[in-house]
């Protein structure tokens, strides 16, 4: 799946009992290596990442 700006992110911990890490994402930038995308987290804090291979779930932004 694509991910398109204003949908979510969802990485998984990569550490057992450490918490996913999820945000907004908003902006994708095509490399390529691959989609970077630029998220804003639920924490507040911003940062561009490419995540590897299965280490990440997009969730849909709901359409209104």
């Amino acid at each position: 799946m694509q991910a398109r700006i204003g949908d979510r992110i969802v990485l998984e911990s990569e550490r057992v009992g450490q918490r996913d890490r999820a945000g907004e994402i908003l902006d994708v930038v095509d490399s390529p290596l691959g989609p970077n995308y630029r998220v804003r987290w639920d924490d507040g804090h911003m940062s561009e990442i490419r995540p590897k291979a299965g280490s990440a779930r997009i969730v849909a932004a709901v359409k209104s």
